[in-house]
């Protein structure tokens, strides 16, 4: 699942909302990491549209304007729960390493041998 992918689902998994809307809570949700273009945004929508992950909810007039609310299905919260989750184990297991990494003594670099005999030395 792309990074803009899951925004956007996480976008949406609290309430309808429509295309602004969106793209403001995915800067939000981001920490302004994560900006959408307009033309990104519409076809994240339309292939989670055509996956069945989100749905129209409804339609609505604003100053002349028409607004598209869109919704998660069941199925796209099993999937950002899924994703949630196994970037989740993957931020878990970095950690765990990185808290290994600074437990570890530290190694000496042991400069390469070099010498009559041995591979880039003297023939």
């Amino acid at each position: 699942m792309t990074q803009a992918t899951f925004f956007v689902l996480t976008a949406l998994a609290d309430q309808p909302r429509h295309g602004y809307g969106i793209l403001r809570e995915v800067e939000d949700l981001s920490g302004g990491e994560v900006r959408l273009r307009v033309g990104t945004l519409y076809g994240v929508l339309d292939r989670l549209t055509a996956d069945a992950l989100i749905v129209l909810d409804r339609e609505e007039v604003q100053q002349g304007r028409l607004r598209r609310y869109y919704r998660l299905t069941d199925d796209g919260m099993r999937a950002l729960t899924a994703e949630a989750e196994r970037m989740a184990a993957g931020a878990s297991a970095a950690q765990q390493r990185i808290a290994e990494g600074r437990r570890a003594p530290e190694r000496p670099v042991t400069p390469p041998a070099t010498g009559p005999g041995l591979a880039g030395g003297l023939a």
